[in-house]
């Protein structure tokens, strides 16, 4: 008879080496990350670890696609009828708070020496696609309401600002001193005043 399988357990087995894989991956980078440290991480052998991710690159992969699918859900849960601008700045607050997390900018610099691989690209293609698809309506319905500038397309104004928060996570990644928490208000600032209206207009070239 085949093992019946516990759905809860299954899933927190699975996180519990994602977060010991964080760990790992922010203290030791990617190439310096054994899974056998991620076993003692995790408190499991590797033949579990092998059940539940058949390589590393598997497990960095589950890492940014839990990231995206939290991105996805949480759009997904805002209410339709909510400020359009209240949105976009929860989102980087909230984005600010998850980058709080000490590993995340360690995990940020092996991403990025991982990044020419394929299945990294599309992992972080499909990443951005998610962020343009939560962000651009609300963008737009900004624009509709008169709280953002119209002299540039949703599109673009989407774009310039995942630019802002790319940079943003960019600079955690190489400077201790720059903090998510310490720089939390100035990201909404500057996203605040990139998307103000009232701009004069800027020619596409």
């Amino acid at each position: 008879m085949a093992r019946t399988v516990d759905p809860e357990k299954h899933l927190a087995r699975r996180l519990l080496i994602i977060d010991a894989a964080l760990t790992c991956f922010a203290a030791t980078g990617y190439a310096g990350t054994s899974t056998a440290a991620i076993c003692r991480e995790a408190g499991i052998g590797s033949g579990t670890f092998f059940h539940y991710f058949p390589t590393k690159q598997s497990l960095l992969l589950a890492i940014l696609e839990l990231g995206t699918e939290e991105t996805r859900e949480w759009f997904a849960a805002r209410p339709a009828d909510e400020d359009p601008m209240a949105v976009i700045e929860a989102h980087l607050a909230h984005t600010a708070d998850e980058m709080a997390d000490p590993r995340l900018a360690g995990f940020v610099r092996a991403v990025g020496a991982v990044m020419g691989e394929r299945e990294v690209e599309a992992a972080l293609a499909r990443d951005t696609r998610v962020l343009e698809e939560g962000l651009g309506p609300w963008v737009a319905r900004a624009q509709a309401a008169g709280q953002a500038r119209t002299d540039l397309s949703a599109a673009d104004l989407t774009a310039w600002l995942l630019v802002v928060v790319d940079g943003f996570l960019g600079r955690l990644a190489v400077d201790e001193s720059f903090t998510a928490a310490g720089q939390r208000e100035v990201l909404i600032d500057t996203v605040r005043r990139l998307l103000a209206p009232g701009h004069d207009h800027v020619s596409a070239g």
